[in-house]
């Protein structure tokens, strides 16, 4: 038994993705709608995913194009607003993920009692946002010092829109994440957001750490979810969930039953 079974209440788990609304500062934020709209558009897909029957959600400003590495105040303050003011109707495991910073990642889960994050906390990249670098050992070091250290880590090894500047490969990169780190769990990616995620690429990290939970991070859907939780030992899933499978719109509630109804027929 993993922790998801502890933690999110069932194995093969489902993490949804809750996509926020752009946030103060960002490009895309609409002043005139201001943040009590950002909050119900919050509400209301965080609805339609409980509701669906999801295992777990995740609240990430997905909305904060492009993404910094290194994350202002004002955003961290408007996801706490966000998750403060839906913290009572929130029915269901939670996480979060400050995209891309894995320090205010972990200071958003302080603030907000979240049971889990998902970050690019190890390697070196080249990415659409300029080289991206990492220091694990401050940010843990950070986790420990602030008491987030009971929150579970998930580890993205092959970053959206990034590539490993080093010339190794993913079995090697999974290893020694593992010896040297001891994530939670390691997220296998496509190349952006609703992208599937290379069931070879999966199957080459779970054989290699056969005792680390593995989540397929993105591009599950109807069509291939069989054979990625034969594989994943989870799911993080967010487009598949939105109206018309497309990452701008909002969740649609029957896309999102229709896929727990094929789920739960897999885990029974």
């Amino acid at each position: 038994m993993t922790w998801l079974k502890e933690v999110i209440g069932t194995e093969k788990a489902i993490i949804a993705m809750c996509h926020l609304q752009a946030l103060p500062g960002d490009p895309f934020y609409d002043k005139e709608k201001g943040m009590d709209f950002v909050v119900e558009m919050a509400r209301k897909d965080l609805h339609a995913l409980q509701d669906g029957g999801v295992d777990a959600v995740m609240f990430s400003n997905e909305f904060s194009l492009p993404y910094l590495t290194d994350v202002k105040t004002e955003t961290v303050a408007a996801m706490a607003r966000i998750i403060g003011e839906l913290k009572s109707e929130i029915k269901i495991p939670y996480g979060v993920n400050v995209l891309w910073d894995a320090k205010k990642s972990l200071d958003l889960a302080a603030a907000t009692n979240a049971l889990f994050v998902r970050e690019i906390f190890t390697g070196v990249y080249a990415s659409d946002f300029g080289t991206w670098d990492t220091n694990v050992g401050e940010t843990i070091r950070h986790q420990y010092r602030i008491g987030a250290e009971k929150v579970k880590l998930l580890f993205n090894i092959v970053p959206e829109a990034a590539r490993y500047l080093a010339d190794r490969d993913i079995e090697s990169i999974a290893k020694s994440t593992v010896f040297n780190n001891k994530p939670d769990a390691l997220c296998v990616s496509g190349l952006t957001a609703g992208a599937e995620t290379d069931s070879q690429l999966l199957q080459k990290v779970k054989e290699i750490v056969p005792e680390t939970v593995v989540l397929a991070n993105t591009g599950v859907r109807l069509s291939n979810l069989e054979q990625q939780l034969s594989i994943a030992d989870g799911a993080v899933t967010g487009t598949t969930f939105k109206f018309d499978g497309k990452f701008e719109n909002s969740v649609d509630i029957h896309r999102v039953k229709e896929f727990m109804d094929k789920v739960k027929a897999f885990r029974s």
